[in-house]
């Protein structure tokens, strides 16, 4: 078995992960910026971020054979204080150019309050002047049918934004419909607690198709598993679905996306 991890923050994980991963087929890992447990106070603090997600955590995965991929933003959770995140966005760009940089993410919502909007707004503004892909979180539980929407509408209102360019992640039930008929791609986020289960994932699957689609484990600090994609792979096989199948969702989709950056590995195709 092969796959693509496209979302996992390995900044909080151990190296037995990266070795179990290699072991279960694991071709790259993709990182997304992300809340670190805690609200980080000062753009110097997003600086040293960048830098390790830029250049450490590379080195930390080639011990295990990995390629590391990247993405770059202020996350929701810390969108509240818009100076902050205003500062921090005007720190990106100066690692746009480095070559394991995949795009900006992950953006979107949190509480759908009025300055998260903002600095949503403001993330969109820059992927779409550096013409990056965008990778976007979408709020959890109550709030996620109303957050994706607005996420939605944010990008459907810059014409510059193409909808292929941008996955819209930890999708379930009740919004993946609205993802997928706008053209977006989405993300299904395999969580043992929340989020969706690997049972839930392969259910979306058979009811909507696999075009568009991929499957992440978004593992992090929290209660989450590193090999949940490769798990979901497994129960697709107990519900009989082909080698062929499988191997589309869990490693072509991903690359498909992913491969309209310049930087993602040219050895995977």
């Amino acid at each position: 078995m092969r796959y693509i991890e496209p979302h996992a923050h390995m900044v909080s994980r151990v190296t037995d992960d990266y070795q179990d991963m290699v072991a279960a087929g694991c071709a790259a890992i993709c990182e997304p910026a992300f809340w670190a447990g805690f609200d980080r106070s000062s753009p110097a603090g997003f600086y040293d971020y960048f830098c390790q997600l830029t250049e450490h955590e590379p080195r930390r995965a080639a011990k295990f054979g990995l390629p590391h991929y990247c993405w770059l933003c202020i996350n929701p959770k810390e969108s509240e204080d818009v100076l902050l995140a205003t500062e921090v966005i005007g720190l990106i760009p100066k690692f746009l150019g480095r070559p394991n940089v995949l795009g900006i993410g992950e953006i979107g919502l949190n509480k759908n309050s009025r300055n998260e909007l903002k600095v949503l707004e403001l993330h969109v503004d820059l992927a779409a002047r550096h013409n990056q892909l965008i990778l976007v979180h979408t709020p959890h539980l109550e709030d996620k049918f109303k957050g994706t929407r607005l996420i939605l509408d944010v990008l459907r209102s810059d014409p510059r934004i193409r909808p292929e360019r941008c996955i819209i992640d930890h999708v379930e039930e009740h919004t993946i419909r609205m993802v997928l008929d706008a053209g977006f791609w989405a993300g299904m986020t395999l969580y043992p607690e929340t989020k969706c289960t690997g049972a839930r994932s392969v259910d979306m699957i058979e009811q909507y198709g696999s075009d568009r689609l991929w499957m992440n484990s978004a593992c992090d600090w929290g209660v989450s598993v590193p090999l949940a994609v490769p798990y979901a792979a497994l129960e697709m096989r107990r519900r009989g679905q082909s080698p062929d199948q499988v191997d589309k969702m869990i490693y072509q989709n991903p690359l498909k996306f992913l491969s309209q950056s310049p930087n993602f590995m040219s050895h995977c195709k």
